[in-house]
């Protein structure tokens, strides 16, 4: 059977039973593994005396960069219409 609690806005869930208490060690003890990132989820199986913890981390926002006419940039929206030119008449090597 699984069971799941919302525990500071972390969904935990497990193959056993599990207090309140328990499931927010567990959640404390993964952010400061993960400090830094958001934790979504976490699911918890327990196997006797192990447990085995699986972790569930919000997707970070990136950006691309690339190198155009010897600049590294994300976009060309800052770019004047020369550099704007260059960019759209080089080849594209794929």
């Amino acid at each position: 059977m699984l069971y799941s609690i919302k525990l500071n806005d972390v969904l935990v869930t497990s193959n056993e039973a599990i207090s309140e208490e328990e499931g927010k060690a567990y959640v404390e003890w993964v952010q400061k593994k993960y400090a830094g990132k958001t934790l979504e989820s976490i699911s918890l199986n327990f196997d006797e005396e192990d447990v085995n913890i699986e972790t569930h981390l919000a997707p970070e926002p990136f950006e691309k960069i690339r190198r155009i006419t010897g600049y590294l940039v994300g976009t060309v929206d800052r770019f004047n219409d020369g550099k704007r030119a260059e960019e759209r008449d080089r080849v594209k090597h794929m």
